[in-house]
């Protein structure tokens, strides 16, 4: 299947070859370039970790939430470029940690590598969690072991003591705004810093 995409996307001209693979932009060389792959037997290899599962887990989850670059590693940003700090892992100590400076348009084109193009899921689910039939198992998995659904859960708890905390302003996104906490200006507020306003709200949709 991989293969037959890439070979669409040759036909359709959405790849380009530059260098010494410039060549490959033929159609003929492009397909006596794939030949031997259709010949391979493409397995992956899999074995059971060592320390269990939960070590995978707790592997992968440092990777699948992670962006590009985190804010605290952004020095400056001006007409010049852009200066943020690296980590060279060649070397042990305090001296392994660097700066660099990049100018906007290549640190701009390094970030947007990781980006994922249009369709390509970072975390994709399987099984029950599938996108496709994701809703539909829930709700039947939940008839199963006779749980009440959420949607039920969060109406028969809420409604009493929401609608009295709803302001008549919905958020911008057009959902509800509950007030969760109401303080006199110049104090400091419990759930979040704020400065002279005198109630805070969350969006419920």
């Amino acid at each position: 299947m991989f293969l037959g995409k890439l070979r669409a996307a040759h036909e359709a001209g959405r790849l380009a070859f530059f260098g010494d693979h410039a060549a490959l932009a033929a159609p003929r060389a492009f397909a006596a370039f794939l030949a031997p792959l259709h010949k391979t037997e493409w397995v992956v290899y899999a074995k059971k970790p060592f320390a269990g599962p939960q070590a995978v887990l707790a592997y992968l989850s440092r990777y699948t939430h992670r962006v590009a670059i985190s804010n605290r590693r952004l020095i400056s940003a001006d007409e010049t470029g852009v200066t943020f700090t690296w980590k060279d892992y060649r070397i042990q100590g305090p001296g392994r940690y660097k700066t660099m400076t990049l100018p906007t348009h290549e640190f701009i084109r390094r970030f947007l590598m990781h980006v994922l193009p249009k369709g390509l899921h970072h975390i994709r689910h399987y099984g029950l969690f599938a996108n496709g039939n994701r809703a539909v198992n829930i709700v039947r998995a939940r008839e199963l072991l006779g749980v009440p659904s959420r949607a039920k859960a969060a109406e028969t708890s809420t409604t009493a003591t929401t609608d009295e905390r709803v302001l008549p302003r919905p958020c911008c996104c057009g959902g509800r705004m509950i007030i969760i906490e109401t303080f006199a200006a110049g104090c400091q507020p419990k759930h979040r810093p704020a400065s002279a306003t005198t109630a805070v709200g969350i969006d419920t949709s």
